[in-house]
């Protein structure tokens, strides 16, 4: 850039110009220019450019000035302007970062409504499986709360005469309360801790031993949420039981007479019987699933799903609907003969009240001094007959209902 003037008394020819440095040069460089420029004016303009997620960085315009006055040749100009200004820059356009943010929400939404699924999945196969099952689970706990000593066909005449086919299903109202949320709650715990030791290991499928520990997490997760449903619907049961009223009424009378932790009575026992009972069930399920789908027969059938375009939901069942039923039933009837003493443990501690209460080693010492180790089993033909078809049906309807959701 050249630029001369005039005046009357002289003549001066003034001599600028520039350069544009890059960030990567240094400030010893400019110096150094300065200092041995022997005229003229050497100005370093510099500017702090600043991004989001970065340190500033200097961009730099160095300009020279000289002037030649008469015969004197070139003179420094004596006026050296410096000056120094921030501008901070956005990583991205305002218009990108909203996008984002939209894109983050919708991420979020997504990922709630996909939780919501599927926990309804679950709390529906609850629904579905223990209003079917509901006369078995009756007859279980004729056996083991109010310790009926009648053979299976004259409890069902007993109840049949006295309360009337509604008495098969006397307080499932309540059970499925307690179940629906115990379900929900179950299955998507399982599928989650299952899901996060397969992040952690790096494995492309999930272990047995990977599956055994996410079904007992899952147990422990359920039964601590949903244990005072159960103490209540076992108190409802139990004999003078109909005259504390409903639901908010044995709620009520337990707080009352107890206090609130009452709720939990038995909560040392039901962990220790839902811990090996849920590994038992979705382990044994997962094993026998992982089985078949890498048997040439289970890769046929996921071919054809892959190829298949209008398939309903029965044909988009991987094990198929009466495998899917058969592995559930399989598995519930192992969780349930392995875990059935706990279960009884539990019932006993349940009814005690607070001035004669035993620890769990206790009840069941006492239990067994009563009437044998045989006693610890009362009612588990009963409850393998409800279990058998409550299994399978809530695994079956579960799986389907993901399915109907489309649960992720």
């Amino acid at each position: 850039m050249l630029s001369n003037s005039s005046s009357s008394d002289e003549h001066r020819l003034f001599v600028g110009g520039g350069l544009f440095l890059e960030p990567a040069v240094s400030s010893s460089l400019v110096s150094s220019l300065s200092a041995r420029a022997s005229s003229g004016s050497v100005s370093f303009r510099g500017r702090k450019r600043r991004t989001a997620a970065a340190s500033p960085v200097v961009l730099g315009f160095l300009s020279v000035s000289l002037s030649v006055k008469g015969e004197e040749g070139f003179v420094r100009e004596k006026k050296c302007v410096e000056e120094e200004e921030e501008v901070v820059v956005a990583a991205a356009p305002a218009g990108m970062e909203k996008e984002e943010v939209g894109k983050d929400v919708k991420v979020r939404r997504g990922r709630m409504m996909n939780t919501t699924k599927h926990l309804w999945s679950g709390a529906v196969a609850a629904m579905v499986s223990r209003t079917f099952v509901a006369p078995l689970e009756r007859l279980k706990l004729e056996y083991v709360v109010r310790g009926s000593k009648k053979n299976l066909f004259e409890l069902i005449k007993s109840i049949a005469v006295s309360q009337g086919l509604k008495g098969f299903w006397k307080g499932n109202f309540v059970n499925i309360l307690r179940t629906a949320p115990f379900k929900a709650v179950n299955f998507y715990a399982y599928d989650t801790y299952r899901k996060q030791l397969l992040k952690i290991s790096g494995n492309e499928e999930t272990t047995n031993s990977e599956r055994f520990i996410a079904g007992a997490a899952a147990g422990i997760t359920a039964t601590i949420l949903c244990l005072p449903l159960d103490t209540i619907r076992t108190k409802m049961v139990a004999p003078g039981g109909e005259a504390l009223g409903g639901v908010i009424g044995v709620f009520q009378h337990m707080v009352k007479t107890e206090g609130f932790f009452s709720l939990y009575k038995g909560l040392g026992p039901s962990i220790i019987s839902m811990a090996p009972s849920g590994a038992v069930f979705y382990g044994v399920y997962d094993i026998l699933k992982s089985s078949y789908l890498h048997s040439p027969e289970g890769m046929k059938r996921i071919m054809n799903q892959q190829e298949g375009e209008d398939l309903n939901a029965f044909d988009q069942l991987e094990l198929g609907p009466m495998r899917t039923l058969l592995y559930g039933a399989i598995a519930g009837a192992c969780a349930e003969a392995a875990t059935y003493p706990f279960e009884v443990v539990r019932r006993q501690l349940q009814l005690q009240v607070q001035a004669t209460r035993l620890n769990a080693f206790a009840t069941c010492l006492k239990i067994v001094e009563q009437g044998g180790v045989p006693a610890l089993y009362a009612g588990l033909i009963p409850s393998l007959l409800q279990v058998l078809p409550s299994a399978s049906i809530s695994y079956f309807v579960y799986e389907f209902m993901k399915i109907v959701l489309k649960v992720e």
